[in-house]
């Protein structure tokens, strides 16, 4: 098993932050590695509430994943189970933790994939994360 982790800030106050990493409205503005369009978002974000999203790649490629909250704190701490449908990108269940911290100039988002399966399968979601954590920043690149 293998992890990876990425810190990005970004121009928007925690709770704004808090509310578009855990509301169905907010992630499907983000969500997805590059500028294709998320097709479902699901998500009741409380303890033991789940989630889905789909979305589609420029390239045509359709991916779904889901989960469970395991535990929040708003606006500080997201902990959730992550499970891809079909399991090709990565088989088995992980875990991921957004930790959002107040900054100046902004929020500190501090987000962890755990128990993914290989290093092969923590390099292709960090370059996921990657684009849709750059979709995320430009959101909210205005604001603060």
């Amino acid at each position: 098993m293998t992890s990876l982790t990425l810190v990005r800030h970004i121009r928007a106050r925690p709770q704004i932050v808090f509310d578009a990493v855990t509301t169905a409205e907010g992630i499907a503005q983000w969500w997805g590695p590059d500028a294709g369009p998320v097709l479902l978002s699901e998500s009741d974000p409380r303890v033991g509430g789940r989630y889905r999203l789909r979305f589609r790649r420029l390239d045509g490629d359709e991916h779904e994943s889901s989960g469970e909250f395991l535990e929040i704190v708003p606006p500080e701490l997201v902990i959730m189970s992550w499970q891809w449908k079909g399991g090709v990108e990565d088989p088995g269940v992980s875990r991921i933790e957004i930790r959002l911290r107040p900054v100046a100039e902004g929020t500190e988002l501090t987000f962890t994939h755990a128990l993914l399966h290989d290093e092969e399968s923590s390099l292709s979601h960090k370059e996921g994360w990657s684009g849709a954590f750059d979709k995320l920043e430009a959101l909210f690149a205005g604001a603060v």
